[in-house]
């Protein structure tokens, strides 16, 4: 009895690559900091995941598939290096669409700045969880998929990463407020 061949056409990769390309360059460039570098990330990520598309079971999470080969690859050509993540400016709202005052703006950004400093302070497994749960908005199950780890410690790091990231920042305002 003949198998019949499970790998899938080239066709479908593209299908289920290209809508995922803003997503993956965005968790490039928060990992990387660096515009070439997220860039870099994601064709070398695409060039992996084509090449390997022969192994990707039909029916599983591509998703998390192809986000798991960009993070081995950053981890891979990274190794050692100290990860960074900062925000993507484009995602925030200009204060002058909402005639948000100068001091409100002035807070914001503090605001922003403080929270992007506590984030680079994370662990990278921690950073990972936040980035991957809260930014990509991936489920328990995805982001367990992409790590290669159990639901539990997703969950278990995902709390331990709420807790030190909120630890950091009441730690910032309490130092800010002693400044003054």
């Amino acid at each position: 009895m003949e198998v019949p061949d499970q790998r899938l056409p080239a066709a479908t990769f593209e299908n289920l690559a290209l809508p995922l390309f803003d997503q993956l360059y965005n968790f490039a460039h928060w990992l990387t900091q660096d515009r070439a570098e997220a860039e870099d990330l994601v064709q070398e990520t695409y060039a992996k995941a084509l090449r390997g598309f022969a192994t990707f079971q039909p029916g599983t999470n591509f998703r998390a598939w192809i986000f798991r080969i960009l993070r081995n690859s950053f981890l891979t050509t990274r190794a050692g290096l100290k990860a960074t993540v900062g925000f993507d400016e484009e995602q925030h709202t200009d204060a002058a669409t909402h005639n948000v005052s100068a001091e409100e703006n002035l807070i914001e950004q503090s605001n922003h700045e403080m929270v992007q400093q506590a984030l680079e302070r994370l662990p990278v497994p921690f950073r990972e969880i936040l980035l991957f749960y809260e930014v990509e908005e991936m489920s328990y199950q995805e982001t367990a998929n992409t790590l290669g780890v159990p639901i539990g410690t997703v969950m278990s790091r995902l709390s331990r990463a709420r807790k030190a990231l909120r630890a950091d920042l009441l730690k910032q305002l309490k130092e800010g407020r002693h400044g003054m």
